[in-house]
């Protein structure tokens, strides 16, 4: 058996500094927003390379409230894609405010730059580009388009701790940056939990505020806040895996690394990372026109595999009130038929990277259609484009 993520390995090589620390906030008494807290947001800060943190208790509530921060609301739109999980599109409703889609790169398979400024309104608040997969946006053109129009930048970097663009942190080149501590991320909590970084003191304060019901001391409410906080159990595990996350980091790159060589003259569609960014592999993802025969062979070999995502945001049922249909975001939608997620996390083994590549060269070998290693079958047009973002 190998399964697709692997939490009690990970667990195993850490428990006396994980145990000792949680025993240590039990013996303190002292359970919320404290020095834990206080600990984990001046650290993780540092690590983002922002000047502020701000600890919430998940992703979700990072997105919400950073929006909130934002001075978003009932009335704006905000611009975003389809290819992510639904807590973006959800924070974004959260706060009142209409997501508007745009279509990914097909390379990158983050934000397309060059549909955005045709999806700005007189009513566009803010662009909220998805770092997917642990790979950022491509977020020069992103702000340059957002500074342009007076736009705010918010990063969902739920899936991106210590990736780089141009050598820049996620989280530091936005406004606002989101993170996700679900226990499968890169950094993961053993609960939820999530933070939002800035630059810009003022939305430190306000998301400070927000999540701890517009408190500014305590029953000195002087906004209406929320319930947000994030406890002091898993700011202390968060404390103590972010001594290791670079290793475990680098340890993903080599097992990516690992997968083109093993991959490279199988018909599948790799990751490809440009040279300017530092892909943190929170997902390794194939493409694969014959991906449901694949995923079925390693599930029936004992070998974990995924699809982030199979439906996109805009096709779900639960956000139909939008008015978006099949055909609005083609690359979106090829992409969704096509990622095949592999195992990958830093306690791995190089035998089991392998034998998740033996049994997909069996799948090859049935279904001699699968995309080839450039890229999907797909329209010329999306191909030739394509082309011609990689040359430029």
């Amino acid at each position: 058996m190998i399964p697709f993520l692997d939490l009690k390995a990970q667990y195993v090589q850490i428990r006396p500094e994980i145990d000792a620390a949680v025993a240590r906030v039990i013996g303190s008494g002292h359970f919320v927003l404290g020095p834990e807290v206080t600990a984990f947001e001046e650290r993780f800060a540092d690590y983002c390379r922002t000047a502020h943190c701000r600890a919430v208790n998940s992703g979700t509530s990072a997105l919400h409230l950073a929006l909130l921060a934002a001075g978003i609301g009932p009335g704006d739109e905000v611009i975003t894609v389809s290819m992510t999980f639904v807590a973006t599109t959800a924070a974004i409703l959260y706060s009142g405010a209409r997501p508007v889609f745009v279509d990914v790169d097909p390379v990158t398979w983050t934000m397309d730059p060059g549909l955005i400024e045709a999806a700005i309104t007189p009513r566009t608040k803010a662009i909220l580009p998805v770092h997917l997969h642990g790979l950022m946006a491509d977020m020069d053109p992103i702000t340059e388009i957002a500074r342009r129009h007076g736009l705010v930048v918010i990063e969902d970097a739920a899936q991106a701790h210590g990736a780089e663009y141009r050598g820049r942190r996620a989280g530091s080149v936005g406004d606002l940056g989101c993170f996700s501590f679900y226990p499968g991320k890169n950094l993961g909590a053993f609960g939820e939990g999530g933070a939002v970084v800035t630059d810009r003191p003022e939305f430190a304060r306000r998301v400070s505020l927000l999540r701890d019901w517009g408190q500014e001391s305590k029953y000195d409410h002087i906004i209406a806040g929320y319930n947000c906080r994030m406890d002091e159990i898993q700011s202390a595990i968060l404390n103590v895996k972010l001594d290791y996350i670079e290793r475990w980091t680098e340890a993903r790159r080599s097992l990516a690394e690992r997968y083109d060589a093993l991959l490279s003259d199988l018909p599948f569609a790799r990751p490809q990372p440009p040279r300017h960014a530092r892909h943190v592999y929170h997902v390794y993802a194939v493409r694969s026109q014959g991906r449901d025969d694949a995923l079925t062979l390693l599930r029936d070999a004992g070998i974990g595999a995924g699809i982030h995502y199979p439906v996109p945001v805009h096709l779900q049922k639960a956000y139909a009130e939008l008015g978006y249909r099949a055909g609005d975001f083609p690359v979106t939608e090829m992409l969704a038929d096509e990622f095949l997620s592999l195992p990958i996390y830093p306690e791995l083994l190089p035998e089991q990277a392998a034998e998740v590549v033996t049994t997909l060269r069996s799948a090859a070998a049935l279904r001699p259609s699968v995309a080839g290693s450039g890229g999907a079958e797909h329209p010329q047009s999306v191909m030739t484009w394509s082309h011609n973002r990689r040359a430029s």
